[in-house]
């Protein structure tokens, strides 16, 4: 189990050097959101593209990985939207607080760690965990939130999760890589070489840039955050595990590939999205931070754990 800390720590010390250039000053706001940019529209798409052009449609698709993660994180979701309601809490800070419970940092986190950790093999299980955290719990949020609102769903909210998706980088790159995959083309040699060098930049470039957003992080009640962190780090992948592994006998690699990223902390789309709506930023934000600095050890334990299973 040292050795895993040993491994993941490199990855959580580039987070704390961009924490660090953050709090200090030295790295602005406007440069962690134009570095952020820069990682979600160029390096993180190039390298999903190219990893997906290399990859078939049915190497990514299997339906026991896709219902035993939903199973597992529906689970989750449903209990934390229970004692969010008990709580007294509205509709909308439920709906806030179970995706903060179920939606880890597989993009800018999990994507470039998990292909390192466990082999290049491990990012068509992490592209399936990405493409359901963005389509059914990224379309879910919106729905409650807007419905919760107009009180009623309307048709257009549906327009607007489905434009959402097809503006979503990360999307649109694994959709263009299965379809040149699908035409059983080659990459030209120099298109491969320029998707290997941007996308050799999501790694440093993304874990930089969750540091530097990181300092501008604040704390808002704390013991919901603490609660919804234990959720993410530790009932997540539990769930995952027990619907992977003893319900729908997902492969082996597969599931812990699968469990791995279920144990990721706090994503940081969800605070975008609360900020957007005006629904509990700062008690998302205080999740963000507390689950980032609690995944060095957490993330390293479970991976630790689910190299036993392969």
């Amino acid at each position: 189990m040292a050795a895993i800390f040993i491994q993941t720590l490199p990855f959580f010390m580039v987070i704390a050097l961009g924490y660090g250039a953050g709090r200090s000053g030295f790295f602005t706001p406007e440069a962690t959101t134009w570095l952020t940019k820069f990682v979600f529209y160029f390096a993180l798409s190039a390298m999903l593209l190219r990893f997906s052009a290399n990859l078939s449609l049915r190497e990514i698709f299997d339906p026991a990985f896709v219902w035993a993660y939903l199973c597992g994180s529906g689970a989750v979701y449903l209990l934390v939207t229970a004692v969010s309601l008990l709580r007294g809490a509205r509709a909308e800070e439920a709906a806030v607080e179970a995706q903060c419970a179920v939606v880890g940092n597989v993009g800018f986190l999990g994507l470039p760690m998990l292909a390192i950790l466990m082999g290049e093999a491990a990012i068509a299980a992490v592209m399936m965990v990405l493409a359901v955290d963005l389509i059914v719990f990224g379309a879910l949020i919106v729905i409650v939130i807007t419905g919760t609102r107009d009180g009623r769903m309307r048709p257009a909210v549906l327009g607007t999760v489905g434009l959402g998706l097809l503006k979503n980088p990360m999307i649109v790159s694994i959709v263009l890589g299965l379809a040149w995959s699908g035409l059983q083309l080659p990459i030209p040699g120099p298109v491969n070489e320029f998707l290997l060098i941007l996308g050799g930049a999501a790694t440093p470039g993304a874990l930089f840039a969750i540091g530097a957003s990181l300092a501008g992080k604040s704390a808002e009640r704390p013991y919901v955050a603490g609660w919804l962190s234990l959720c993410k780090l530790v009932l997540h992948p539990a769930a995952v595990a027990v619907a992977a592994l003893w319900v729908f006998d997902v492969a082996p690699y597969s599931a812990a590939v699968m469990i791995a990223a279920a144990s990721l902390p706090v994503a940081g789309n969800v605070y975008m999205l609360a900020q957007h709506y005006g629904v509990a930023p700062q008690r998302v934000s205080t999740s963000i931070l507390i689950s980032t600095v609690l995944a060095a050890l957490t993330v390293s334990l479970v991976i630790g754990w689910v190299q036993a299973l392969y």
